[in-house]
């Protein structure tokens, strides 16, 4: 069985190593395209990412939980600290620092997926993944990714 995304609650340590982001979204496969065929600099890299929590998703959707009870999108500046990677030209780069989302103030119900955003609110999927194991975050949980658990790789 293979371990995808573990996440961290009530600041429990859920362990299982790096895991691969799903399919690239879209619209990132159309940008970076765009950018290296086409020399199309415009519009420039976010230079934060956003980490978000779900029900579903897929290349073009993604069903996040509700804006309500203390959950917001996890901003993570993109630079080298904060996303490790990658060596050896595998392809690959994974959080360099751990993720935590707001305590919950209200049951947040359950998460089935993760996935990285270009803005803290709206903007558009980059990557997304399941998690091998639906968590539920009830009032009081403060969700955590720790250091390499999420990373996402260019291979095909």
């Amino acid at each position: 069985m293979r371990c995808l995304a573990p996440l961290v609650l009530f600041l429990s340590v859920l362990s299982c190593g790096s895991v691969s982001a799903g399919p690239l979204s879209d619209y990132l496969e159309s940008r970076l395209i765009k950018h290296w065929f086409q020399s199309d600099t415009s519009p420039d890299a976010p230079a934060t990412l956003y980490v978000a929590l779900g029900t579903a998703c897929g290349d073009a959707a993604f069903t996040e939980l509700p804006f309500a009870g203390g959950y917001a999108r996890v901003g993570v500046v993109a630079n080298a600290v904060n996303w490790l990677g990658p060596t050896a030209n595998n392809g690959t780069v994974a959080n360099g620092v751990a993720i935590a989302f707001p305590t919950a103030s209200a049951d947040w119900g359950a998460v089935f997926v993760w996935g990285i955003f270009d803005a803290s609110t709206g903007g558009n999927l980059l990557v997304c993944t399941p998690l091998a194991t639906a968590r539920t975050v009830t009032a009081g949980a403060t969700p955590k990714f720790g250091v390499g658990s999420l990373s996402v790789q260019f291979d095909n």
